[in-house]
């Protein structure tokens, strides 16, 4: 575990504050859809991922999930740090895309390294510009691309965040996170198969344009 968290951090922070973050730092493992964080948890620590991948959703008041982002191995999810120092509770629920590895860094912790590290301060505003891109990215998606065009891009990142070409799903769960109906994915799935874009297999979906 410690010789993953220095192959993604080790770059980004200076020795001291590696070494703080081992030591303070609360290890946690997570399996495929466990749920890691809750809407309306108050969060009381801040994920650094080591390994696997994270799904970032909304909930709207009927319970139906539209995904915002993914975070990967060297990622953060900038949000937590907010509801941390604001003490409110998450809007978001993040779930495991894969098995996914994480140091749980204590709130305590995350104030103090913010005016004790430089690197720190630059980690937590890179993280907020680089979700508030995703964000922004999320909107314009919903807003202005055709379903095809947004369930070609969601299979494509999921395949980038996780490095696998062959996505193991369901017509269902693509469904749920894109906020529409099995019927329309798998239409859509199987014109995009004919397009040559992907290749559909039982339970999985290799995508062959990236």
């Amino acid at each position: 575990m410690i010789q993953d968290f220095d192959k993604y951090y080790n770059y980004l922070f200076e020795d001291d504050l590696l070494n703080e973050i081992k030591q303070k730092g609360i290890y946690k493992s997570f399996k495929e859809d466990s749920i890691i964080i809750e809407i309306g948890d108050f969060i009381k620590s801040m994920p650094l991922l080591i390994k696997g991948a994270i799904k970032i959703l909304r909930e709207d008041e009927n319970g139906d999930e539209l995904v915002l982002y993914y975070l990967e191995k060297g990622d953060t999810c900038a949000m937590t740090l907010s509801c941390c120092m604001g003490e409110t509770k998450s809007k978001i629920r993040a779930v495991a895309e894969n098995d996914v590895e994480l140091l749980l860094v204590p709130k305590e912790n995350m104030n103090a390294w913010l005016s004790k590290y430089t690197s720190w301060q630059s980690f937590i505003l890179l993280s907020y510009h680089n979700r508030m891109n995703e964000l922004i990215d999320a909107i314009d998606t919903i807003a202005f691309l055709k379903m095809d065009e947004r369930l070609f891009k969601y299979l494509k990142d999921k395949a980038m965040v996780t490095h696998n070409d062959v996505i193991t799903t369901t017509h269902k769960k693509i469904a749920d996170d894109l906020h529409t109906s099995r019927v329309v994915i798998s239409r859509i799935l199987k014109k995009l198969e004919n397009d040559h874009k992907i290749k559909l297999n039982r339970n999985s979906i290799k995508v062959l344009e990236l």
